[in-house]
C-alpha cells in the first residue's frame, strides 16, 4: 500500500513542530536539528518539514511505497503518461536511504516516488551539500533551472 507524501518547507522548525504536533495528535516519529517527520495512519501519510528549503512552503508532493513492485509500478504510470524521469536509483536524503525517482507536473510541481530501504544518521550524502539547499530534499530543479517549491501564498478569500 502506497503513502502519501508532503515535505514543506518552514522557517522556525520547533514552533512548527508543536503546531503539527497537536494538529496531528502526536508526535514526530523522527526529529533532527534541521528535520521533522510524521508517519501517519489516520490518514496515511508520511509528512515531513525541514528547514532546508529557500522559502517556507511545500516543497513536493510524492508516495512512499511498502515494496520495490509498487515503486516500479509509479515508474511505468510515469513513464506511459510521457512525463520527464529523473531516476535517482538508491540515494541518501532526507535521513533515509532510497530507492526513487522524480516527475514533475505541468505546473513545475515535483512528485517524488520512492522506497525507503534504511534509516541514516545524516540528512544527504551529496558531495556538494549546498546543492540539495536548494531544496528540502534533495528534488530537482525545474527544466527553467528554478528550484522546484510551492511558496507560502497570502492568505485570500477563496480555497
Amino acid at each position: 500500500m502506497k503513502r502519501f507524501h508532503v515535505h514543506v518547507h518552514v522557517a522556525d522548525l520547533a514552533q512548527s513542530i508543536a503546531f503539527y504536533s497537536k494538529l496531528f495528535a502526536a508526535e514526530p516519529m523522527r526529529h533532527e536539528s534541521d528535520y521533522a517527520k510524521w508517519m501517519l495512519d489516520d490518514p496515511r501519510i508520511n509528512f515531513a518539514i525541514s528547514t532546508r528549503g529557500q522559502q517556507p512552503g511545500v516543497d513536493h508532493l510524492g508516495f512512499q511505497t511498502d515494496d520495490a513492485a509498487e515503486l516500479a509500478e509509479l515508474k511505468n504510470r510515469a513513464e506511459a503518461a510521457d512525463m520527464a524521469l529523473l531516476d535517482e536509483g538508491e540515494t541518501t536524503c532526507c535521513y533515509a536511504r532510497s530507492e526513487k525517482h522524480w516527475v514533475t507536473d505541468p505546473q513545475g510541481i515535483a512528485w517524488e516516488h520512492f522506497h525507503t530501504l534504511a534509516d541514516v544518521p545524516v540528512f544527504s550524502e551529496h558531495k556538494n551539500e549546498s546543492a540539495s539547499q536548494t531544496s528540502a530534499c534533495c528534488a530537482p530543479a525545474t527544466p527553467r533551472g528554478k528550484p522546484i517549491g510551492i511558496p507560502v501564498k497570502p492568505a485570500s478569500s477563496c480555497c
